[in-house]
């Protein structure tokens, strides 16, 4: 049996003494003898159930249910995002394991986009009655678009959904083949939202991982969005990398502190050579030890917290003033399959080669193969090739573990309540594997409260996993990353 850590002093404090004002330090979010103790595979919960437990015997008739469903919903609920996914690189990176196609080839997007058009006049039609209060495009790299190509996407999905007049409009893009241009042309057509990609700035671990780019330039591609009405900006930042130092990562996190943008992601690379090709390119000599990747981790927790951004959930930060933030303290933050989000509401239809939606009780996922999107459109059949209806259990477990992945509490009272159960009994068996985190002083189990305290935050995924009822399925095992 694991040997158990020694408590946090804060772990026994009641609910009202949680509330007492003091500064959360770095040592409350870093027990290094925590990481390593629980730096076991897990989920990273931007679903549940996830992914994995997708299957084909998904019916068009429970997806119609569902987008009714959501469409009667309260008015509150009747907005929609639209995630697109457009797979096409210039360029293979190295870490990356999305679904991608690296390509020089311009016309493949121009052919692409007619499919897309294909999707939308098979499923548009449905959502007649929800309105788009976002968009994103992910990849990929959505600037592989040209201009004209970008304004051909937009235009069509005005035209076949309705948008609110203040839809977020996002683009993620790979700074190596963007200009300024580009950024003022997009904010033209209404993107609004940027996030760009940047990983490392140390050129030594750029050449590792097939990415090497200019600081000075993305500085530059955010200084001229800032001045074309984009109200945030992103920065996708990565601990973990071959040739990462504590001393190179540190210039990369003051490069992204001078850079100032809105909201800083943080990942942790996860090197999966046996599932994802291109990292089999990575020495793994080149990796930096566990420990040496738990001190990446820690310092850029420090660093970007003294630099007054909000620790948001387990690897997002925030400027006080963003909507991340703001959702956080309100305690409405969502999760969904692209990470944290302003908004509790995380219905959203994917559309293009690979995208999942999630509408209501329903997952479901297009075709993963673009040839196969490709005929299964030229047949005006729908794209969707798996999914999921979530059973009442399931939506209890998902509203509980979103829960726990955003707040780090649960009002037993009032999550009863809303499920119409008792908090206790029904997650009895779950509860009583929750005995070690308590015994570590991670977490609380009260009459009132399920509280995950910070030295706890970032093993929130190894709390949720004792609530997931399909681990102990053989098909999720050796699927998944590391916590850390």
């Amino acid at each position: 049996m694991r040997k158990n850590i020694n408590p946090n002093p804060y772990h026994c404090l009641s609910k009202v003494d949680d509330n007492i004002d003091r500064q959360t330090s770095i040592e409350d979010y870093f027990d290094k003898a925590v990481l390593t103790k629980y730096n076991v595979a897990g989920p990273r919960y931007t679903s549940y159930p996830t992914a994995v437990s997708f299957h084909p015997n998904i019916r068009d008739e429970d997806i119609d249910s569902a987008i009714s469903n959501l469409a009667h919903s309260s008015s509150v609920n009747k907005n929609l995002a639209i995630y697109v996914h457009i797979p096409f690189c210039h360029e293979l990176c190295y870490y990356c394991g999305c679904n991608k196609i690296v390509t020089r080839h311009q016309e493949k997007a121009e052919l692409y986009l007619q499919y897309l058009k294909k999707e939308m006049h098979l499923v548009a039609h449905k959502y007649k009655a929800l309105t788009i209060s976002e968009l994103h495009l992910g990849g990929g790299t959505p600037n592989f678009l040209t201009i004209a190509q970008l304004t051909t996407l937009v235009d069509s999905l005005k035209t076949a959904f309705n948008f609110r007049h203040d839809a977020q409009l996002s683009i993620e893009i790979d700074p190596r083949t963007v200009d300024k241009t580009y950024i003022i042309q997009a904010s033209n057509i209404g993107f609004n939202r940027l996030s760009i990609g940047v990983q490392d700035t140390d050129k030594r671990v750029q050449k590792q991982i097939n990415r090497v780019q200019s600081t000075i330039h993305i500085a530059d591609l955010i200084d001229c969005a800032r001045q074309n009405k984009f109200r945030s900006i992103n920065l996708d930042l990565i601990y973990g990398l071959p040739m990462q130092t504590r001393e190179t990562f540190f210039n990369t996190l003051e490069a992204a502190k001078t850079m100032d943008p809105d909201r800083i992601s943080l990942f942790s690379y996860a090197h999966l050579p046996n599932i994802f090709a291109a990292q089999r390119k990575i020495k793994e000599e080149y990796l930096p030890s566990s420990t040496e990747k738990f001190a990446l981790f820690r310092q850029a927790i420090d660093v970007l917290t003294k630099a007054g951004y909000d620790f948001i959930g387990m690897d997002h930060f925030a400027k006080k003033s963003d909507e991340l933030s703001l959702a956080s303290k309100n305690k409405v933050l969502g999760r969904n399959f692209q990470g944290y989000t302003s908004s509790s509401n995380t219905a959203c239809l994917g559309l293009g080669v690979s995208s999942i939606s999630n509408i209501d009780n329903v997952y479901t996922q297009n075709e993963k193969k673009l040839s196969d999107y490709y005929k299964r459109l030229d047949l005006k059949q729908s794209p969707v090739i798996k999914g999921l209806v979530l059973a009442q259990d399931d939506e209890i477990r998902r509203d509980l573990i979103h829960q726990l992945m955003c707040n780090f509490e649960i009002n037993k009272t009032d999550f009863s309540q809303k499920h119409q159960i008792n908090f206790d009994v029904y997650f009895a068996h779950s509860r009583n594997k929750l005995t070690e985190f308590i015994e570590d002083g991670l977490l609380s189990d009260t009459k009132e409260y399920l509280t995950i305290h910070p030295r706890g935050r970032l093993i929130v995924r190894n709390i949720c996993m004792s609530f997931d009822e399909y681990l102990s399925q053989p098909m999720h095992q050796m699927r998944y990353s590391r916590v850390i």
